[in-house]
């Protein structure tokens, strides 16, 4: 949790200004940051927002590398008014909406356990997507085989770690086993899906799929509309 200042008892109500879901330089899909400057110029914006951000969910599809670089970057001296730092993992489920995407998935991961990277990745590796007559698991190492194979003219492990992100799907059922199997996970990850019409679940609303609609929504603890724009 992040720590929060005791206000005089006579101010009301106290609010902290939390974002959940920053991209950050790096970030596997629609990485719009540039240049040799990309993550200070990056820092430098969330350390000069205003209202100030007291805790941030560095957001990456099916990895952990930005987040980890951001907490190399707060133990440098970076971002002081932060007090808290988390991974949040974008996923996409199988499941497709009425725009032609896929509605999109998070695990907001604790960090209170020193060991929750490990956790974590271990967690990932789990999740599997079957396609070209093998089974990939959610890791740097097969996100890159899946991309090779996809798309054979990949020769650079950065690109095809971007197209195997693109082609993984996460199966709601194999999630949903994998958490029930996982005393940590359930312990330390939060599941927050995608409201929108686009890459959510009011993206789901033919009258076939009105139930798993309502089993995705069900199975994850919020609903998210918004990103922050950094």
């Amino acid at each position: 949790m992040a720590k929060e200042t005791t206000p005089p008892s006579n101010s009301g109500a106290h609010w902290l200004r939390w974002e959940p879901h920053v991209h950050a330089p790096g970030t596997v899909h629609n990485d719009q940051f540039k240049g040799k400057e990309a993550w200070d110029e990056y820092l430098t914006a969330l350390e000069n927002l205003t209202p100030a951000l007291r805790a941030i969910g560095i957001t990456d599809y099916y990895s952990t590398e930005t987040y980890e670089r951001g907490l190399e970057a707060k133990r440098a001296g970076w971002l002081p008014n932060i007090d808290l730092i988390f991974p949040n993992i974008e996923m996409r489920l199988d499941v497709g909406t009425v725009k032609g995407r896929f509605v999109n998935i998070h695990l907001l991961v604790s960090p209170e356990d020193p060991k929750h990277l490990d956790e974590l990745k271990r967690f990932l590796s789990r999740l599997e997507f079957k396609a070209h007559g093998d089974t990939y698991a959610c890791t740097r190492d097969d996100l890159i085989r899946l991309g090779k194979r996809a798309d054979p003219k990949i020769q650079e492990d950065l690109k095809a770690v971007e197209h195997g992100s693109e082609q993984f799907k996460v199966d709601l059922g194999g999630l949903r086993d994998a958490l029930r199997d996982n005393a940590w996970a359930q312990d330390n990850i939060l599941i927050a899906v995608a409201g929108s019409e686009t890459d959510g679940t009011s993206g789901v609303r033919d009258a076939a799929d009105k139930t798993l609609r309502q089993e995705i929504e069900k199975f994850a603890h919020a609903l998210s509309a918004t990103k922050l724009a950094v």
